[in-house]
């Protein structure tokens, strides 16, 4: 079986493209997952194909990376629409990242939107690979009913729903095909030295011949070529399809990059799992890729048996060993984990391309009924096992739920998920802004903890000064007690009430960047404690920080955004609207057309930045995010907080 993924953007017709090409030889079987990635079987050239369709939504892009990684190439699917060239810009990256040989598709061409070669200029903003137009379009008017191969130099004329007319090279274009096919050989001779002496020599190569220097080109991913079409009219189908079948590399070529990028033995990689998802009633379900021959139920796979096998398009079970190459679903294989290269004995991690976009959006899950509290806990640590672009931790100081995910549409598919095969209802929330509180100024107290209650009592005495310390220091403590007024033992007590007395302030939150000294006291030879002294050390340090004029403390935090250098300069006034503060920004060197913005916003204003990049960016902006410091907060916005956690 041979593999490709297709993937684009959103509405660039990318599941009509499948489903042209898995029909140009009879029928075909298709299945989808819960996370939307397609998978389609067919047959093609007497040979067995198998389709990823990658979810086009850029918070999907995670499941679309690990389709690469089990695929002997790919096929970009972009809009003519030089404009919304800059779409396909994170499906580049991850295509150059991946090293998977690539066939550039431009899709509806009978949507008279731009010249071709402005859309493949825009595209080449984004790609360092060249991309290298192997067809152009026979234009009537503004309207594209055909296209002329530059290596054969032959033309068709597209028909509604079968394949092409082969006809004569239209006059009025017969100047523009010599110049693409002039410039498709010229850097075809790039990487070939007898076509570079054919070319110096000005002898005219066989079409042949240019196609065995194309396909190894593909096959060592030197080049990204370029074709034309439009999928809903069944036109380009064909060629594209016997592009793959003649110059895509196949499952071979996959295996050895694979192990060369984990620098493993090629002959140890039996397998890679690609995709997983949960249904109800069966468990964990994980698609497999084979490398190596005869897996089947029982197999020793990873450190651990297959389950039971099934046929990925169609669910039914295979009894017969797989071959190399093969694409198939297995059950009961929970010891299996997505995605990871597979030995017999041993899961590899998968190259660092695969890993997703750090998630942007937080949200506490709070379940519709107390009893599925724990069951909500477990559901989303099995979730996060078959999708890494998920997320699961615990809110600090409440315990609750909180996920990270890519965003909106992320979240509502997750909250499908355990409703409808977990049974697990769920409402979101915000999780709650992360607030400090220190004092503007020193004061000192004198503290005297004295209780009877029958037998011996409780004493100590303390005289405490406390001020503030610099931003990001925390915590200190001293002393300065001379005489034994306070027992060298008990200093330490008094410390750690003080260490209590930070947990909540006077505004109710935790305080930092405070220091604290004992510098003087009296003991009672019989009643004092470590006990007495731990509490009037935290009492004296209570009174104290009442009287040093409470400060509220936001965080902020350090991001770094990710998006294509058109953007750069409209992120400037979206960072300062929430207060933030640009640090600048840098050209991305591992992708070529982006930048890596730096800021520093404060916590509350991340969501609302999520939203905005995503506004701004088209949805193709992404930001990691590190706490920095906190920083004082003052006004209304201040008084509005303070007044909600005095409540």
């Amino acid at each position: 079986m041979r593999c490709f993924t297709v993937l684009g953007p959103s509405q660039a017709g990318k599941s009509t493209l499948v489903e042209k090409l898995a029909a140009l030889e009879g029928a075909s079987r298709k299945s989808t997952s819960p996370y939307g990635l397609g998978l389609t079987e067919f047959e093609f050239g007497k040979e067995t194909w198998c389709a990823l369709d990658a979810p086009g939504s850029g918070e999907a892009l995670a499941h679309a990376q690990h389709a690469l990684l089990a695929s002997d190439a790919c096929i970009l699917c972009v809009s003519p629409n030089p404009e919304e060239a800059v779409l396909a810009a994170p499906y580049l990256r991850v295509i150059e990242a991946s090293g998977t040989p690539c066939i550039l598709f431009v899709n509806r061409m009978d949507e008279p939107r731009g010249r071709l070669r402005d859309v493949i200029a825009s595209l080449q903003d984004f790609a360092s690979h060249t991309l290298l137009l192997r067809q152009i379009p026979i234009r009537d008017g503004d309207k594209v009913v055909g296209s002329c191969d530059l290596i054969s130099e032959r033309a068709w004329r597209y028909r509604e729903g079968q394949t092409s007319a082969l006809i004569e090279i239209p006059e009025t274009i017969v100047e523009r095909e010599h110049e693409a096919r002039t410039e498709l050989l010229e850097h075809l001779s790039e990487f070939d030295d007898w076509l570079l002496e054919e070319l110096i020599e000005d002898r005219e190569p066989a079409s042949d011949a240019i196609y065995a220097i194309s396909s190894r080109v593909l096959r060592e991913n030197r080049i990204i070529p370029v074709l034309v079409g439009a999928a809903s009219h069944s036109n380009g189908m064909m060629r594209l399809m016997k592009a793959l079948r003649h110059e895509a590399p196949q499952h071979d070529i996959l295996r050895r990059r694979l192990a060369a990028a984990a620098n493993v033995k090629e002959t140890a990689l039996l397998g890679v799992s690609f995709h997983a998802y949960h249904r109800q009633n069966v468990g964990k379900t994980v698609l497999v890729r084979a490398l190596g021959d005869g897996l089947k139920q029982g197999s020793l796979l990873a450190g651990g048996r297959l389950g039971p096998v099934q046929d990925a398009g169609t669910g039914k079970p295979v009894a017969t060993a797989t071959v190399p190459g093969d694409v198939f679903a297995t059950v009961k294989s929970d010891h299996l984990t997505v995605p990871a290269l597979l030995s017999a004995d041993a899961t590899v991690a998968p190259p660092e391309w695969t890993a997703p976009p750090t998630p942007m959006l937080e949200r506490i899950l709070v379940p519709d009924s107390e009893r599925d509290e724990t069951k909500l806990s477990e559901t989303l640590a099995k979730l996060a096992e078959t999708d890494r672009g998920l997320k699961v931790m615990q809110e600090e100081g409440t315990g609750a739920q909180l996920i990270c995910v890519q965003g909106p549409v992320h979240l509502r598919d997750l909250c499908r998920t355990l409703a409808d095969v977990f049974h697990v209802n769920v409402t979101d929330k915000p999780p709650s802004p992360v607030y400090r509180e220190t004092i503007s100024k020193s004061s000192d107290v004198h503290y005297r903890h004295r209780k009877q209650t029958g037998g011996a009592g409780q004493f100590a005495d303390v005289k405490l000064s406390v001020h503030p310390n610099g931003r990001g220091e925390g915590f200190s403590f001293a002393e300065t007690v001379k005489g034994g007024a306070v027992p060298r033992n008990f200093i330490p007590a008094v410390e750690a009430g003080a260490r209590e007395a930070m947990e909540k302030g006077p505004l109710g939150l935790r305080v930092i960047d405070i220091g604290v000294t004992l510098t003087d006291g009296q003991h009672h030879a019989v009643d004092s404690s470590e006990f007495a002294f731990r509490a009037a050390g935290k009492m004296g340090v209570r009174d104290a920080l009442a009287q040093a004029s409470a400060v509220l403390m936001q965080p902020i935090f350090r991001v770094e955004i990710h998006i294509p250098s058109i953007y750069s300069g409209s992120l400037v006034p979206i960072v300062s609207s929430f207060k933030g503060q640009v640090l600048g920004f840098d050209r991305d060197e591992t992708a070529k057309g982006w930048d890596i913005f730096r800021a520093l916003v404060p916590g509350n204003a991340l969501d609302d930045l999520a939203r905005s990049l995503r506004s701004a960016t088209q949805g193709i902006g992404t930001f990691t995010k590190s706490f920095d410091h906190f920083e004082e907060l003052y006004g209304k916005e201040a008084d509005a907080i303070i007044s909600a956690y005095a409540s």
